[in-house]
């Protein structure tokens, strides 16, 4: 399939470059589609198209029920469109199509959130320690925003970025990874058929050193708001910096889920495994450090080994398919070459641990779906994101240990907790130095909750009314009442 235009001004474009770019479907191995590989000009003609949006449309600015319909609208083809755009995200990027879909599905929650938002934008009247004066505060859009996307979830990840983008009134330039960049393109067909105002959403396709780099250093580009891992994040950071310009970061987890021993372990298990082997681990909330109590450590991991080997792997196509592949061959290896490092550095492998060889599958970019015992802290795997169906298991002996433990780690976007415990559940939550934390369930999502990191998982936050405020600037407006007063007649020193 070949995908030879961007979407810039509200239409259809073909860019300046016949460059183009492959994606492989991590199923088959082989390439799938291609897509335009933009560059520096065709990031410019999508900037000054969302500039101009910006600039010359005063109802799309300042209008609120006019985003607020527009979005509502959005959401209700986004749940149209859903099975054919979660159908291509499992193309592009091997997660099963029931998970695409149910994202997919989720993202139009988002659009109709931050559609109940869009009109009650309001500021507050300050009461100042000076007399004869009026002053109050406006929240302003900041005009164009830069989106940038990761592969593991696309059209979910966009939503929580665009959807306040654009109820604030700002306008976009979305630049989906290169790895997965077909339901973000197709997502285009959306917005058009919904009736955005033309340049206020753009969408555009190429490589991160070009066109990433790019909209990150533009004049015009007021806000750049990043999913993806550290360095990224990092490089970004650094580029806007030289404006400076505001930037939102979702980057990389290394989370804690922690099992105490007077939990449901039934629920446990099942929600430990889901946190790690749910889209073949490849989400930065996934639960890869697994904390459990001493007394029950044991009965865990014979109940997690046993899941991971009833897992079925298979085509992300079909409803069936519990876990598909992971996204690209050289992340499978990424991922292979952590697993087998561990275990040089002492872990024990519990199960899994290789790629996956059998009939139907050994095309595809498998890893077994892998459990990692006596792991230690320091050790690599411990440390870094793997972003794969790897779990390491820990044990701890108290709460002050589980705790530390926990806390061990430069990144702090998730974490989680199981107790019968309502006083240990409140203190350890408390205690968690990670952005979102779950007590008996994991990797439940709202529109309405905020979600973002602590440390080097990021800055900012998405979902959630503070996500709205990301996307705003505070305007202070003092009036002097001195002069009227004078104007009537009135005597003043």
């Amino acid at each position: 399939m070949q995908y030879a235009d961007v979407f810039v001004g509200g239409q259809w474009k073909r860019p300046s470059s016949s460059a183009i770019f492959d994606s492989i479907d991590p199923f088959s191995g082989t390439s799938w589609a291609t897509f335009p590989d933009c560059g520096e000009p065709d990031v410019d003609d999508a900037v000054a198209a969302a500039k101009r949006a910006f600039d010359d449309d005063e109802a799309w600015r300042t209008d609120g029920f006019l985003r607020s319909r527009l979005l509502l609208r959005l959401a209700d083809l986004l749940d149209r469109e859903a099975p054919h755009l979660g159908a291509i995200e499992s193309r592009d990027n091997g997660k099963t199509v029931i998970e695409n879909i149910g994202q997919a599905k989720f993202a139009a929650r988002i659009y109709r959130y931050f559609a109940g938002l869009a009109d009650k934008i309001d500021g507050r009247v300050v009461p100042l320690d000076v007399p004869n004066a009026f002053d109050f505060t406006v929240c302003e859009p900041y005009g164009v925003c830069a989106l940038l996307l990761a592969w593991n979830s696309p059209l979910q990840l966009l939503a929580n970025k665009l959807a306040p983008a654009l109820a604030a009134g700002n306008t976009v330039v979305i630049k989906p990874s290169e790895v997965a960049p077909a339901s973000v393109l197709e997502f285009g067909n959306v917005v058009a058929e919904a009736g955005f105002p033309p340049g206020v959403v753009n969408i555009i396709t190429g490589l991160g050193p070009c066109v990433g780099r790019r909209l990150a250093e533009h004049p015009d580009v007021e806000l750049v708001s990043l999913t993806g891992g550290v360095g990224t994040g990092r490089a970004i950071a650094s580029i806007a910096a030289q404006a400076p310009k505001k930037v939102v970061l979702e980057l990389g987890g290394k989370s804690p889920n922690i099992i105490f021993d007077d939990a449901d372990l039934d629920l446990a298990v099942k929600g430990a495994a889901a946190g790690i082997f749910s889209a073949s681990g490849q989400t930065c909330i996934a639960g890869s450090r697994l904390l459990v109590q001493e007394p029950i450590i044991d009965e865990v991991v014979e109940r997690l080994t046993a899941r991971a080997r009833a897992i079925r792997l298979g085509d992300p196509a079909d409803p069936a398919t519990e876990m598909g592949p992971l996204a690209t061959e050289p992340h499978m290896e990424r991922v292979l070459g952590l697993i087998s490092g561990a275990v040089e550095e002492g872990a024990t492998l519990a199960v899994g641990g290789k790629r996956v060889s059998r009939d139907g599958l050994s095309q595809g970019f498998f890893v077994e779906p892998t459990v990692l015992t006596n792991v230690l802290p320091h050790m690599k795997v411990a440390r870094e994101e793997v972003f794969g169906p790897v779990l390491s298991v820990f044990p701890f002996r108290t709460e002050a240990e589980a705790i530390a433990l926990a806390n061990q780690s430069e990144f702090g976007l998730a974490s989680g907790i199981w107790t019968s415990n309502l006083d240990r559940a409140l203190t350890v939550s408390r205690a968690m130095r990670a952005g979102t934390v779950w007590v008996n369930t994991y990797r439940s999502s709202s529109p309405a909750a905020p979600f973002g990191g602590f440390k080097r998982s990021g800055l900012g936050r998405e979902r959630g009314r503070e996500a709205l405020y990301e996307y705003l600037q505070v305007k202070n407006v003092m009036i002097s009442l001195g002069a009227a007063t004078r104007k009537a007649g009135a005597s003043r020193p």
